[in-house]
């Protein structure tokens, strides 16, 4: 039975940058992956470090997601001198692509409301189709003009998780491939944890497992209502620099592959690809960029997006279970910084960041008062 002041369950972006920010702290640290046989959202990321347009209707969240953004150029260029491994992370500003006056009239109502509820924190620009083919000068013409922001980049997520595992090992923490979790006990003060193929005991323990955390959160008195959301993705061969800069579907890797996608699917646990979504993608990848029409597609994939009734993320501490605590999410890229720097500490005692106040599962039972 081996014993650690955190066992960290879920060895995907989330987990393993809270680890990461823990083991970097001095703590003892053990991850408890579940292996391949688990739905690996991780490594079917898109990528992006984004911020316009998110938290529209919780401005909090926009600032959890800026105050990640500005910490992540740091992160990266600390994981690479402590591992030798570059994120390829990139903050060239980015772009939500409008095909209409009406879209990109809507789209500036939209922004600037939310950069007003964080009291203009949030900053961006509307760029008619001439100022966007200076960015992007193989832009389509029906592309009608953009909306820009200096908070999004986009990195590499493979080498992100390649990152911080490496550095979670230079700081003395442990990955562990234990299987699927059955069980969370308490003994004491500490956790009990059985696995299909270890026990490990530990001081707290942190649910991070993604979807696997609906039967995982219960058993320490938390409630975790996630559903699983497919996205499909398409990768081209490599080719010349045709983006300078990510939008939210189309983006270009640091050896030069076009990424395509951003399906929301409702399909359950399927986490396969279908022709007619990837010719959809393909459809609006073309339009966007018509360079890519002859271009050959090397790979697709599905991937299941970890996503709460709303869309945004659950962070909670357990009442019952004292040292128990989840954290899920669908942005684990652009949530790596902020998940190491500043909710890592929280678990190990600090101040919760004021960013995380509205995300927990009591937002999902609030009683609807009936007028007598």
């Amino acid at each position: 039975m081996q014993q650690c002041d955190f066992a960290v369950i879920g060895g995907g972006l989330v987990g393993s940058a809270i680890a990461y920010g823990l083991a970097s702290q001095g703590h003892q640290v053990s991850i408890l992956d579940e292996g391949d046989v688990a739905y690996r959202a991780s490594r079917g990321n898109f990528g992006l470090v984004w911020v316009q347009g998110k938290g529209q209707e919780i401005p909090r969240y926009s600032q959890w997601s800026m105050r990640s953004a500005s910490k992540w150029s740091a992160l990266s260029q600390e994981l690479f001198e402590l591992t030798g491994v570059a994120t390829q992370h990139h903050n060239p500003g980015g772009v939500h692509l409008c095909y209409s006056e009406a879209e990109l009239a809507s789209r500036e109502v939209d922004l600037d409301a939310l950069s007003q509820a964080t009291d203009r924190q949030f900053s961006f620009k509307m760029l008619n189709h001439s100022q966007l083919h200076d960015l992007i000068p193989e832009i389509g013409e029906s592309v009608t003009g953009a909306s820009w922001s200096s908070w999004d980049g986009h990195a590499n997520p493979l080498y992100l998780l390649r990152a911080l595992h490496a550095g979670i090992r230079c700081h003395g923490g442990r990955f562990l491939a234990v299987g699927k979790v059955k069980e969370i006990r308490r003994n004491g003060e500490s956790y009990v944890i059985e696995s299909n193929h270890q026990t490990i005991t530990a001081d707290r323990v942190i649910l991070a497992a993604g979807l696997g955390n609906r039967e995982l959160a219960p058993q320490v008195g938390l409630d975790a209502p996630l559903i699983p959301n497919r996205g499909e993705i398409l990768v081209t061969e490599r080719m010349r620099p045709l983006l300078n800069l990510p939008t939210t579907y189309l983006r270009q890797t640091g050896e030069g592959s076009i990424l395509m996608g951003d399906s929301h699917e409702d399909v359950g646990f399927n986490d396969g690809t279908e022709t007619p979504v990837l010719a959809q993608i393909a459809k609006r990848a073309v339009r966007a960029l018509p360079a890519l029409a002859n271009t050959r597609v090397v790979r697709s994939w599905g991937a299941l997006r970890v996503m709460t009734p709303d869309g945004y993320p659950l962070y909670q501490a357990s009442e019952s279970h004292p040292g128990a605590f989840i954290a899920c999410c669908h942005s684990g890229v652009t949530l790596a910084a902020a998940h190491a720097k500043c909710l890592a500490p929280w678990f190990a005692g600090a101040e919760a960041p004021s960013e995380i106040t509205p995300f927990t599962a009591e937002r999902f039972h609030v009683q609807t008062s009936i007028p007598a």
